[in-house]
């Protein structure tokens, strides 16, 4: 009898996990590529320092697809806690709920703001080309330049105009607003992904940390094999039947041998990212605020997104006495933010929370960094025509399947990257899914075509 050669997944991410433990409970041998010389997880991995644990990115476990539920709840049924989730957008020391309730805003930002929002009332049945166009759309114009507007201009770098609207459509989905609290693990959503790394393991699949795709091989038949290297400049290479990545697409095609198409090409190389810096920083305060996240629309200030660890989960913080905040900054790899030395980017974190008014300087135990290269896709005005070009010739290979949120180039949560590999694990046992079409709230029936 031949030997069946095993699957191979490339990235070790939410889609790339998911992907391997599906396909080992079923009997498939995989093997698997992540780039990352410590972590599994991809940006839903928890970093640990001096006894502190940091989430990286903020993830919340709550999905309305009861598939992805039962898969949290069978890998880790026993360390999930029911954490807070207060959200709130901060704006020059005020803070405004979220999800955005425009009466409650518009006292307060005061009486004379009160009168320019009234002023500027949601349009109706407008066009909505871009995000500029869908947030007034629903706010109007007075809270998209005051709230909305630097916000998401610090996380794309672009202007809302050039910003399509299924940023809006995605970020802003609707969570149940009778829920006060939502299911976390206490130790940190790389808990979970650590505990499906080793359950893919124990079954005999090897993960590959530090082992990053160079070189996708493809002919008549499909893919063959991928080559790559590793810090130490090794070189590796795996044959498999059937191939999954949650590489940024444009990674992907552009790692093709023969290279694809020139149009092809081109619109992989119209793809691009956002990367993300977090300025992880321990305070000498048993509390700072409230919030388990801000999201900072003040345009003083480069840091969008602040997140309040011991918030989210008592056990992320070792001393009780303490408090450790993540500071989010977006920046492309060409930016100074990207390029600044790590002790310059401590020092920008830490300076944002002081002139945000939340610590004082003395407060500071200690501060460190944490780099993520291409977290956060760029959704252009260009995006969709460039997927629809790639999109037409990947689906001509038919043992190839991009997945998880870089790997299609989604804006998403990390439920939608599950999603996306079930349906991807599906396919290769002979089902016909589009995991393009998996939408913002991670509903596709697994049970039916696509």
């Amino acid at each position: 009898m031949p030997t069946v050669k095993p699957v191979v997944i490339m990235g070790a991410g939410p889609a790339g996990l998911t992907a391997a433990w599906e396909l080992v409970r079923s009997g498939r041998d995989v093997v698997v590529w992540e780039a990352d010389p410590s972590y599994v997880g991809g940006i839903a991995r928890t970093v640990q320092a001096e006894g502190y644990r940091f989430d990286i990115g903020g993830h919340l476990f709550y999905s309305k697809s009861p598939e992805v539920t039962e898969f949290w709840r069978k890998v880790l049924p026993d360390d999930f806690i029911e954490s807070p989730s207060l959200v709130r957008i901060l704006h020059r020391g005020k803070r405004f709920d979220f999800p955005f309730d425009p009466k409650k805003a518009g006292y307060k930002l005061g009486f004379l703001e009160g009168i320019r929002q009234s002023l500027s009332k949601p349009a109706q049945n407008n066009a909505e080309e871009n995000l500029a166009q869908w947030l007034t759309n629903r706010y109007g114009r007075r809270f998209y330049e005051l709230l909305f507007k630097p916000y998401y201009e610090k996380i794309n770098g672009l202007p809302c105009d050039q910003i399509s609207a299924a940023v809006g459509e995605r970020h802003l989905r609707p969570l149940p607003g009778d829920r006060k609290t939502f299911p976390y693990p206490k130790h940190g959503p790389g808990q979970f992904w650590e505990a499906v790394a080793n359950r893919v393991l124990e079954r005999g699949s090897p993960i590959f940390l530090d082992r990053r795709v160079q070189t996708v091989h493809w002919d008549e038949t499909g893919v063959t094999h991928v080559t790559g290297t590793n810090a130490a400049r090794e070189f590796f290479q795996q044959e498999g039947s059937n191939f999954l990545s949650s590489l940024p697409l444009g990674e992907l095609l552009l790692a093709l041998d023969p290279p694809a198409p020139k149009e092809v090409a081109a619109a992989a190389r119209a793809l691009s990212h956002r990367n993300l810096i977090t300025v992880c920083v321990i305070a000498n305060r048993e509390t700072i605020f409230p919030e388990t996240l801000l999201m900072v629309s003040d345009p003083s200030v480069k840091v969008a997104n602040i997140l309040n660890y011991k918030n989210w989960s008592p056990d992320l913080v070792a001393n009780a006495k303490t408090t450790s905040l993540g500071l989010e900054y977006y920046c492309a790899g060409s930016d100074n933010v990207w390029n600044a030395t790590d002790f310059d980017l401590a020092q920008l974190g830490i300076r944002d929370a002081v002139q945000l008014g939340l610590i004082k300087e003395a407060d500071v135990k200690d501060a460190f960094v944490v780099r993520t290269a291409k977290a956060c896709p760029v959704c252009d005005l260009d995006y969709q025509r460039n997927l629809d070009v790639i999109k037409q010739w990947v689906g001509l290979f038919a043992n190839l399947q991009p997945m998880g949120r870089n790997g299609l180039h989604n804006y998403n949560y990390q439920d939608h990257s599950i999603i996306t590999a079930m349906l991807a694990v599906r396919n290769i046992q002979g089902a016909e899914f589009d995991c393009w079409k998996v939408d913002a709230d991670a509903k596709y029936l697994l049970n039916a075509k696509g």
